[in-house]
């Protein structure tokens, strides 16, 4: 019993007025329901729908490349054992061009192997950020000369973000999308 989800999502009839009024606004942006970390957030519409709009910028506009971006939101999910998150992005760092080995030494908890230039920096500076709570200034630098102050400020974004969203789920218990991705077992206690 204690594996259930906390938060489920909640039927469109129970809603209250603000919470509907809040969904339809996801779906019109979004273009699709409330699912994994929303789904959870409703609870709460206008965190939901602020991070909504933070979140359009992180995963859809932000400066870093695509692959770099998704490879980041893995880590996350990893450092968090953030099951649904990680089966969401699988697919999309692969269609971003995040080959296959990486993804699976990000599974294991090991450091890939064979990373392009921009993804050592974004791994060193995201896994820094994540285990030590800051980043040396050997790690800042490297961070900044690929990406630029504007990068380093959306790498940090995005491991905020996906941060805030494997928190609501892992708080939730929300379920994996067993159908989509790769299992993400949780690292021995």
């Amino acid at each position: 019993m204690a594996n259930r989800e906390r938060l489920p999502p909640i039927a469109a009839e129970k809603m209250t007025k603000e919470q509907r009024l809040a969904a339809e606004e996801f779906k019109a942006g979004r273009g699709y329901d409330l699912i994994g970390p929303f789904a959870v957030m409703v609870r709460s519409p206008e965190v939901m729908l602020r991070a909504k709009g933070l979140g359009d910028y992180l995963r859809f506009r932000n400066v870093l490349p695509k692959r770099v971006s998704e490879m980041v939101i893995l880590l996350t999910a990893r450092e968090w054992t953030q099951e649904f998150e990680w089966s969401h992005h699988y697919s999309y760092a692969l269609e971003a061009g995040l080959a296959p080995a990486i993804i699976g030494a990000i599974a294991d908890g090991r450091r890939p192997q064979g990373m392009a230039e921009d993804e050592a920096a974004a791994y060193d500076f995201a896994v820094e950020l994540q285990r030590r709570k800051s980043v040396s200034d050997a790690t800042y630098a490297e961070a900044c000369r690929v990406f630029g102050e504007p990068g380093v400020i959306d790498l940090i974004g995005v491991v905020g973000y996906y941060s805030l969203l494997a928190m609501m789920m892992n708080v939730a218990r929300t379920e994996p999308d067993t159908d989509k991705g790769l299992p993400l077992p949780r690292f021995p206690d």
